[in-house]
């Protein structure tokens, strides 16, 4: 079983993942944030440091790069929960592209890389996720659990539009173009599994429904 927790910046993915590992006795694999020292630079830099410093550039070839252990490590074990996946890494990089904040020539390059390492996948047992689970929200939670959890780097007031942009298409690229597993859609508009148990509670059945499903038990 891989289980592969994806969603918009702030929607509660690592608490998912948590919740999910300690419920079905599974390893976690985060999102490398704690320890990124591009992150800070991409949410805080201007306009012209980003041009001068391909800051976006360098977060998704970071976030490639550990994302690509994970799933290595990931893959390799029966029982795994993955936060967000490898696929939602080309999306940001897609919408930065048509921000201009990460020029066509680097996205060729960051395509090229990624084809590469999908290829290598398929030397492992397990090449897809058997389930991604989707939080999908409306942009005001998003925002609202992004002053919730406080990292002070993604508060400022100018990056409302940023993320406005990458919410406004997301939950179309999930259900019309993201095809490496099947999906399950839970409304974060209506589910907070760290301050509620029972909705945590509910998300777990809700997930293992659906595995059986897809396993044909």
């Amino acid at each position: 079983m891989m289980i592969v927790v994806g969603g918009m910046i702030g929607l509660g993915k690592s608490s998912v993942a948590k919740m999910l590992g300690e419920k079905f006795g599974t390893d976690v694999f985060y999102e490398s944030v704690e320890n990124n020292k591009i992150l800070p630079l991409f949410y805080t830099a201007s306009d012209e440091e980003i041009q001068t410093k391909r800051y976006p550039f360098l977060l998704q070839l970071w976030f490639l790069d550990t994302r690509f252990k994970s799933i290595k490590e990931a893959l390799i074990h029966n029982n795994n929960v993955l936060d967000r996946s490898i696929y939602e890494d080309w999306y940001f990089a897609k919408k930065n592209m048509e921000l201009g904040r990460i020029s066509e020539l680097e996205m060729e390059i960051y395509e090229n890389l990624l084809n590469n390492m999908m290829q290598e996948l398929d030397e492992l047992p397990k090449k897809s996720p058997d389930l991604m689970v989707y939080l999908k929200g409306s942009f005001e939670t998003v925002l609202e659990r992004i002053k919730k959890r406080g990292r002070e780097y993604e508060l400022d007031d100018e990056l409302v539009e940023y993320y406005r942009f990458l919410w406004k298409d997301y939950d179309d690229w999930v259900q019309n173009h993201y095809n490496a597993s099947q999906v399950l859609i839970i409304d974060m508009d209506k589910i907070d599994v760290v301050s509620n148990e029972k909705d945590a509670d509910l998300v777990y059945e809700l997930v293992k429904e659906r595995l059986e499903e897809v396993r044909g038990e």
